[in-house]
């Protein structure tokens, strides 16, 4: 569910009062809020075990091909963008430990790669606002794994469009298939689907 604020302007003061919002229901609601252009997304739906074993074993994949200087995180704290109105938590960041030192929330220009699994309940979240989201932040590489038709895209090379940037090439792939997150390949063999 997107909550969209009244005013359409996205000035920094309707940027913190959202951002301050969404602080103080973290802890009090079930489900994730993010902020976008549109407004606060609140995916009401607490994950479910296919979506967190598919993030559980991306990640563990992910980790065993990657340089020992980067990282696939899972945690917090956010990615944000104040400049731009965002603040996102991707499913899986691909990180270097170093970027991840220090306090608040994550600059998305220091991630490589960003990896979601799209939600039952919102898959919009993932296969539209993200898909704009990701390449206005700076993140060059965004993976999509789908446990409702067990496939899912790789989306790249970040281009200027009259609408923004957005990724220039899509690859997409079925499970089953080995993947290429920026320069690492991973197999999606044995990733859940939703039943």
């Amino acid at each position: 569910m997107t909550i969209a604020p009244d005013d359409a302007r996205r000035d920094g003061h309707l940027y913190q009062v959202m951002r301050e919002f969404v602080q103080s229901m973290d802890d009090t609601l079930p489900g994730k809020f993010e902020i976008t252009k549109e407004g606060i997304v609140h995916d009401m739906m607490s994950p479910a075990k296919p979506h967190e074993l598919t993030t559980l074993r991306v990640r563990r994949r992910l980790e065993k091909v990657l340089p020992e200087e980067l990282v696939a995180h899972t945690g917090t704290p956010d990615v944000e963008e104040a400049a731009e109105g965002i603040m996102r938590h991707p499913d899986v960041m691909v990180i270097a430990e170093a970027d991840m030192e220090g306090e608040g929330s994550f600059d998305p220009r220091t991630l490589v790669a960003a990896v979601e699994v799209v939600s039952r309940s919102n898959p919009d979240n993932d296969w539209v606002s993200k898909m704009r989201d990701y390449p206005l932040l700076g993140i060059p590489v965004y993976a999509i794994f789908d446990p409702r038709t067990g496939s899912g895209a790789v989306l790249s090379d970040i281009h200027s469009t009259p609408d923004g940037p957005r990724y220039a090439t899509r690859k997409d792939f079925v499970y089953g298939e080995d993947v290429t997150i920026g320069a690492w390949t991973i197999s999606t063999e044995q990733l859940p689907r939703y039943p």
